[in-house]
């Protein structure tokens, strides 16, 4: 683990907390994505965020003046110490740490389901209800279409890989067949 990541688990378990004590914490996550989702999109906002010669109230402003309509004051606040204390460049692993956070204590689990086609809402719940009872957490689904798996799906939980596509089960055969 990176000392940004380190240190980005620090705030965003502080800001979970101060989320959890006034009931935002799905708010704050909808909040922190919808920004790492909008600096994403501009990365030349980004550099003049994280530029050495742009002092920390500039930075501030800024950030208020581009987030203060859609953010909430925790969020606003959180930015503002992480310019003061020169940590802009760890808001992205903020966004990913805070999210693991809020699902470890929620008991909750976010899954990527990777199919070659789209799934439907009760394939996407008959998915979350098995996973759920595999891993004991409450599942959220994120699907993504992925046609190269040719069939079955594959369903990623934080580290681990659930592969049941017919792709993957295609190179164990293959990797089987050439060790013997």
């Amino acid at each position: 683990m990176s000392k940004e990541t380190i240190v980005a688990k620090r705030y965003a378990k502080a800001l979970f907390e101060v989320a959890r004590e006034r009931g935002k914490i799905a708010e704050v996550e909808q909040e922190l994505q919808a920004i790492a989702d909008a600096l994403q999109a501009n990365p030349d906002y980004v550099k003049l965020l994280e530029h050495p010669n742009i002092g920390a109230s500039v930075k501030g402003t800024m950030l208020k003046q581009a987030f203060g309509a859609s953010a909430s004051e925790e969020v606003l606040n959180t930015l503002q110490l992480l310019v003061e204390r020169g940590r802009e460049s760890i808001l992205r692993d903020l966004v990913t740490q805070y999210s693991q956070v809020a699902n470890d204590a929620l008991g909750q689990a976010k899954a990527k389901v990777y199919t070659p086609l789209p799934l439907t809402a009760e394939e996407s719940d008959k998915i979350s209800a098995a996973f759920g009872q595999i891993t004991g957490k409450k599942i959220r689904i994120e699907s993504f279409v992925d046609p190269s798996l040719l069939g079955g799906l594959q369903i990623r939980i934080g580290d681990r890989l659930y592969d049941g596509s017919l792709s993957g089960k295609l190179q164990r055969i293959e990797k089987s067949l050439v060790q013997a």
